[in-house]
């Protein structure tokens, strides 16, 4: 680490500790010492398929990740995993200045409920489940509706009314991002709150 607190890698030697025959890049440093002397093809096999191991981890020793709010600090997740693995309503993820990001479980039959959000533009990515999006310029007249399931994202202008509504068979697991932040730092709803 240099005095600025970055990680670089120094090129300038003439002749690369880069191993082509195993893979290794003796030169690559990471915060992380679990990364040291890792194979490239090997760590990003793995960071591809779970969560980063310089994440904090569930303390029963399970391969599950701590869902808690780690903003403002730097971070890299598999977030199709960290939504999938959410069971509550709502779980503040990461707040930073300018935006939020919030895990969502949304019951079958329920919904996010019927909201407005004057100054704060939202995208709602579902990860697992199918709803009925409704949008419009008041909460009596939502104009606006599609139907949405695995994959699809949905922007809301601030000022719009909106809800998500879950009409499959299983829990919609969503992930919200809200420009700016819209929920206080830490927020977690287990159950959705009574309106």
């Amino acid at each position: 680490m240099n005095n600025d607190g970055m990680y670089s890698v120094d090129y300038s030697s003439e002749t690369s500790d880069y191993n082509l025959e195993n893979g290794y890049n003796n030169n690559w440093t990471y915060q992380n010492s679990n990364f040291r002397s890792v194979p490239y093809s090997i760590l990003f096999d793995e960071m591809e398929y779970d969560y980063r191991a310089d994440i904090p981890q569930s303390s029963t020793g399970n391969s599950k990740m701590d869902l808690k709010d780690y903003g403002p600090q730097p971070l890299v997740i598999n977030i199709d995993k960290a939504t999938k693995q959410n069971t509550n309503f709502r779980t503040a993820l990461w707040t930073g200045e300018h935006f939020q990001v919030t895990l969502m479980s949304i019951n079958v039959g329920d919904d996010i409920g019927l909201e407005i959000h004057p100054d704060t533009d939202q995208f709602i990515r579902i990860e697992d489940g199918q709803g009925i999006v409704k949008m419009g310029k008041s909460k009596d007249n939502l104009e606006f509706q599609a139907n949405a399931r695995d994959d699809f994202a949905i922007m809301v202008p601030a000022g719009t009314w909106h809800n998500v509504i879950n009409t499959g068979n299983k829990p919609l697991k969503v992930y919200v991002i809200y420009a700016p932040p819209h929920h206080p730092r830490g927020t977690v709803n287990v159950n959705k709150p009574s309106e």
